[in-house]
């Protein structure tokens, strides 16, 4: 079912809601497709093709169930929940990043305040978000999304063709036919933040990736093909700090350095080159966001990544309304005896994830955080609880 008609509401928010409702639990059937670890620009090209609209997420998820997994199932989380304490434990963190350069006469770590954090999403949750993109991809291609929402460039030499989605606030890279300096315009206006995107950003608050004191309120999303890049730069500071960046699809490198080379299209040379695992979050603060530079070479395959950050508050759209969904959104509390447990399963970045052998901490509240699993239909319709609603 294609979940579009030809119709082309005003606010993003109606045309979401044209996506069918949520099925009765019994009824609501997932698809069948595998998620594939690696796959190649064309073998995604045909996966894509097949996914209904039907299964990209609702913004208002009101109840769900604890998934196999132990990942976050709870819209309101139990007292010592021991699946939600293993999914928040098996989270792999690397906080370690050294590399020492000249900077104004001086030794510094410019890779200092760099964390890479994996196991955040399990397979199954970064497929749903893989889909999502894709059919955000195509309401961009449709004229669905607001004009500043959706960019897909003419591919006119190796490495220019990356399409982009912005949600939030429109970012301008360079000066544009308007006059506009790089940064946030802020009389122009995209789509809000997606619920799904919602659901990821409350997932990183929740298991302690992102500090709740900058709590993501835009992204971009970059769609490559084989060959695309992204020059080194350093992220605009409309932008606060921390953000992040999420990896799907396809492993590629992430290179670091306060003096990055450009070698030709798409060919970067820099002294730190990190891996950016599929489903890994990489978080940019300190020396590694303000005084290292970062890029990414030619991708060797079709990849993905959403970029989440929180606008500086002097430089927020005029129109832009904030989402209440995240509003008091807080990390998962845990003990001080137990935070020690984790700091220790941190340092231990190489070794395998296990479960501590201490006790699960005790949750004391009980935070508005939908899941990002719905048991059978993990990611029910957009729009299906305003439909729900409506049918009162």
């Amino acid at each position: 079912m294609s979940g579009l008609d030809s119709t082309q509401p005003n606010d993003i928010s109606e045309r979401f809601s044209e996506c069918s409702t949520v099925t009765d639990k019994g009824s609501t059937k997932r698809e069948s497709n595998k998620y594939p670890d690696q796959a190649h620009s064309r073998g995604w090209t045909r996966y894509s093709e097949k996914f209904s609209p039907t299964s990209v997420d609702s913004k208002h998820i009101t109840s769900s169930t604890q998934s196999k997994s132990g990942r976050l199932t709870e819209v309101e989380l139990v007292s010592d929940d021991p699946k939600e304490w293993v999914g928040f434990a098996n989270v792999v963190r690397k906080t370690n990043f050294t590399h020492f350069e000249k900077v104004n006469g001086k030794n510094v770590n410019v890779v200092q305040g760099l964390e890479l954090h994996t196991r955040v999403f399990d397979a199954d949750e970064q497929k749903k978000i893989v889909e999502a993109v894709y059919e955000f991809q195509r309401m961009g291609q449709k004229g669905r999304l607001r004009e500043r929402t959706y960019t897909e460039p003419s591919k006119w030499m190796r490495g220019k063709g990356r399409v982009t989605i912005q949600f939030g606030c429109c970012y301008n890279y360079a000066v544009d036919k308007n006059g506009n300096p790089p940064g946030i315009i802020r009389n122009e206006e995209v789509d809000p933040l997606p619920p799904i995107f919602i659901q990821m950003i409350k997932r990183m608050v929740w298991w302690h990736v992102l500090p709740p004191t900058c709590v993501p309120n835009s992204c971009i999303v970059n769609i490559y093909d084989e060959g695309d890049c992204i020059p080194p730069h350093i992220d605009h500071h409309d932008f606060l700090r921390p953000f992040c960046t999420i990896s799907f699809l396809t492993q590629c490198n992430i290179l670091f350095g306060s003096n990055l080379k450009i070698i030709g299209p798409g060919e970067f040379s820099g002294p730190v080159s990190i891996p950016l695992p599929v489903g890994s979050v990489l978080v940019l603060k300190g020396n590694g966001a303000d005084v290292a530079k970062h890029c990414v070479p030619a991708v060797p395959a079709k990849r993905i990544s959403i970029t989440f950050r929180r606008m500086d508050e002097s430089k927020i759209p005029y129109g832009y309304s904030p989402d209440p969904e995240l509003r008091g959104v807080r990390p998962m509390p845990i003990t001080p005896l137990e935070s020690q447990s984790q700091q220790k399963h941190i340092e231990n970045n190489g070794a395998s994830s296990h479960t501590p052998a201490s006790a699960p901490p005790r949750v004391v509240s009980k935070p508005n955080n939908a899941s990002l699993f719905n048991k059978e239909d993990e990611f029910p319709p957009l729009g299906a609880m305003n439909a729900s609603r409506q049918r009162r």
